[in-house]
C-alpha cells in the first residue's frame, strides 16, 4: 500500500513541476516580445534540447566499442549527407540503416 501512495504522491509532485515550468513563460511575458534575438532564441530552443538528447545517444546505439562508434559515425554522416540534400525522413532513415549495416560487413570481412 505504502508503493501506491509514493506513485500517486510522486504523480502530483510530476504534474505541479510540469505546469510550473508551463506558466513560467506566461507570468515573465506577458507583453509581445519585440526583440529579434529573443524570438530567434525560442524558436530554436527545441531544436537544440532534441539534438542534445539525442544525438550522444547515436553514437551509443549499436554499443559501445570501438567498431560500434566507427559504424555509428559513418551512419550518423550517411544520414547528415542525405538530410542536407533535402531527402524525406523516410529515405535519411534506411539510407543510415543500410550505411551502418554495409560497414558491419565490411569490419567482418577485415
Amino acid at each position: 500500500m505504502d508503493k501506491y501512495i509514493i506513485a500517486i504522491i510522486l504523480t502530483f509532485v510530476m504534474a505541479i513541476v510540469t505546469y510550473i515550468i508551463r506558466m513560467i513563460p506566461f507570468v515573465f511575458f506577458r507583453k509581445k516580445i519585440k526583440s529579434n534575438f529573443i524570438k530567434s532564441l525560442l524558436y530554436y530552443i527545441p531544436y537544440a534540447v532534441l539534438s542534445a538528447m539525442t544525438f550522444p545517444a547515436i553514437f551509443y546505439s549499436t554499443g559501445s566499442s570501438a567498431e560500434s562508434i566507427i559504424m555509428a559515425s559513418v551512419g550518423t554522416v550517411i544520414a547528415l549527407i542525405a538530410s542536407i540534400t533535402k531527402r524525406s525522413l523516410v529515405v535519411v532513415a534506411i539510407l543510415a540503416i543500410v550505411a551502418v549495416l554495409a560497414t558491419y560487413g565490411i569490419m567482418l570481412l577485415v
